[in-house]
């Protein structure tokens, strides 16, 4: 089987396509999911080590 290489405007609408993927979806999704679980990390440490405060 031959295959044709793509067109430039092929090529072009993908990597668009690929850059809104990663802007709209990837890092939005990344950064949540950070927050999230600092947030976790914390909330546990709170569960077991009792909240930030003076220990006397």
């Amino acid at each position: 089987m031959n295959k044709t290489p793509s067109t430039p405007a092929h090529s072009r609408r993908r990597e668009w396509l690929t850059f809104l993927l990663i802007t709209a979806v990837f890092f939005p999704l990344l950064s949540v999911m950070t927050v999230g679980g600092y947030g976790f990390i914390v909330w546990m440490l709170q569960i077991f080590f009792g909240p930030p405060g003076h220990g006397a």
